[in-house]
């Protein structure tokens, strides 16, 4: 017999872990392209900042869909529970990504308030970045095979019906909104300061 409440759970569990991997292949692409602006840094300082800030929007919406998974998880949620846990080693390993993460992102905002290069704060955002690169390479290895798949699914038009979940709409439309969101305040940021050079 068709259970609509066991899909409807299952269907929960696998579109937060689509919206998570969509949210993840974005952060891939942007992070390629600040780090791609690093030894350029004295050139390309305003495409650095304006990268860095465009970044915002997916990285929150990407905590706040791991964090989701965690409180769900933790709070006894019979899907998610169901569903498991990440790998060990993985799990051991998302507080430090999320507090690199969150010190790297709020010594970049930090910079950017500030104004004026403060010697304290570079320093503090250079060790974040170095400490975040270690753990963020072992977190995209661990989550690297399965990226693909996830990351496209709710893309897709096409193929069995058990592979298109309700509420695509809404994670496609969650994605779009964290890059307008990052992209919005980089606009408004860019032109509060008319130049971060």
């Amino acid at each position: 017999m068709f259970d609509s409440a066991q899909v409807e759970i299952h269907d929960g569990v696998a579109g937060n872990s689509r919206l998570t991997a969509a949210l993840g292949a974005v952060l891939l692409v942007l992070l390629a392209a600040e780090g791609a602006t690093i030894p350029f840094i004295g050139e390309l300082r305003e495409e650095h900042i304006l990268i860095g800030v465009l970044l915002l929007g997916p990285v929150a919406m990407k905590l706040a869909s791991t964090g989701y998974r965690f409180g769900r998880y933790y709070l006894g949620s019979a899907s998610y529970v169901r569903n498991g846990p990440p790998p060990t080693a993985l799990r051991l390993l998302a507080p430090a990504v999320v507090f690199t993460t969150v010190a790297l992102f709020g010594t970049g905002v930090a910079l950017l308030l500030v104004g004026e290069p403060s010697g304290e704060l570079v320093f503090l955002h250079k060790l974040s970045f170095f400490a975040w690169l270690g753990f963020m390479a072992i977190h995209v290895l661990g989550h690297v095979l399965e990226l693909p798949r996830l990351a496209l699914a709710d893309w897709r038009r096409a193929g069995p019906r058990e592979l298109r979940l309700a509420g695509a709409g809404l994670r496609i439309s969650a994605v779009l909104g964290a890059i307008a969101l990052g992209a919005g305040l980089a606009i408004v940021t860019f032109s509060a300061t008319g130049s971060w050079g």
